[in-house]
């Protein structure tokens, strides 16, 4: 991996951001500014300098950054912001293949959520399935909403980390 990360502190900044920009949902500026931590040791520090940028982020960035991501088990087509690593990590947890009752459920429990506390359930799919999921929901309804944020903005990094092994394996296979 060294030698991806050779490659990696070789970018320019339009190039960092190009390559790492989409990692957050529809806001490239995390990478943006973590490129000022260039060079980068290894994966973890790169990560880490995104991290922390985003927890040096004020609050109305943090909530644009939250509301950027899509509802889950949305119908594939209806969501024209919904990114093509959005589509596909909700597939892995078969959320494109919903039976009409379970639709109904996420349907359900989405619009709570969204009522409770006004922005869209947030959680790392690639890491559950439909059951951990719709779990995820019910218990995370209970929680105050400066909890679901903190909540919200982990899962959102656990999604981050996930996208940029996706972007360094597929660097690393091109090399």
């Amino acid at each position: 991996m060294s030698g991806v990360m050779d490659r990696v502190n070789a970018f320019s900044a339009v190039r960092f951001v190009e390559m790492f920009g989409p990692l957050y949902e529809h806001s490239p500026w995390i990478a943006q500014r973590a490129y000022a931590h260039a060079p980068f040791a290894d994966v973890q520090a790169m990560q880490a300098a995104m991290r922390a940028e985003l927890d040096r982020a004020d609050d109305a960035e943090k909530m644009a950054l939250i509301r950027a991501h899509p509802e889950l088990a949305q119908r594939m087509g209806v969501d024209p912001t919904l990114t093509s690593a959005s589509a596909a990590e909700q597939a892995s947890a078969g959320l494109d293949r919903l039976t009409p009752e379970e639709f109904t459920r996420f349907r359900a429990l989405n619009d709570a959520y969204a009522a409770r506390f006004g922005i869209p359930f947030i959680i790392c799919v690639r890491r559950s399935d439909k059951a951990g999921i719709l779990k995820g929901i019910q218990t995370r309804l209970e929680n105050t909403p400066e909890v679901e944020q903190q909540t919200a903005l982990a899962e959102i990094n656990k999604i981050a980390a996930l996208r940029l092994a996706d972007v360094l394996e597929r660097m690393e296979h091109e090399a």
